[in-house]
């Protein structure tokens, strides 16, 4: 079987970061995703967005970790969202309705806006049934 593909990239600024997931997202690739998640909380971010835009793929081993991400965000005062998930974890977010955990706010209210950030909503693709948000940009890390 060959390895799966997942590249983790992290701008933060300043309590605010953007991680921005490349690949597939599945139990082999799950632990990198635990991974940064978990660095940022050490590192006292205090926002954490999630770009799943380049996520060709993820299953509910990606839910279990971004599940316990926002568990684990909540207990430190940090708010976790995603963004733009793939059409895989947007199914599993509306079968187990866990999407107002993870995607914010009441059930069809997407987050608020990110200042500087345009809103990417004008883009939405016709089989995506989770709201969009925009996104943070930042310096690399």
């Amino acid at each position: 079987m060959p390895r799966t593909q997942l590249t983790v990239y992290r701008h933060d600024r300043r309590k605010r970061a953007l991680i921005t997931l490349v690949g597939e997202i599945d139990q082999e690739s799950a632990p990198l995703v635990r991974t940064a998640l978990a660095q940022c909380l050490r590192d006292g971010i205090r926002t954490l967005d999630i770009d799943l835009t380049p996520v060709t793929f993820c299953d509910c081993s990606g839910l279990n970790v971004f599940l316990h991400a926002a568990q684990q965000a909540a207990e430190v005062g940090c708010t976790l969202r995603l963004h733009n998930p793939p059409p895989t974890l947007g199914l599993i977010l509306d079968v187990t309705g866990s999407q107002f955990l993870l995607l914010g706010g009441p059930l069809g209210c997407p987050p608020a806006p990110v200042e500087g950030v345009p809103d990417p909503a004008a883009h939405i693709p016709p089989h995506r049934t989770v709201p969009l948000a925009s996104l943070l940009s930042g310096d690399a890390r």
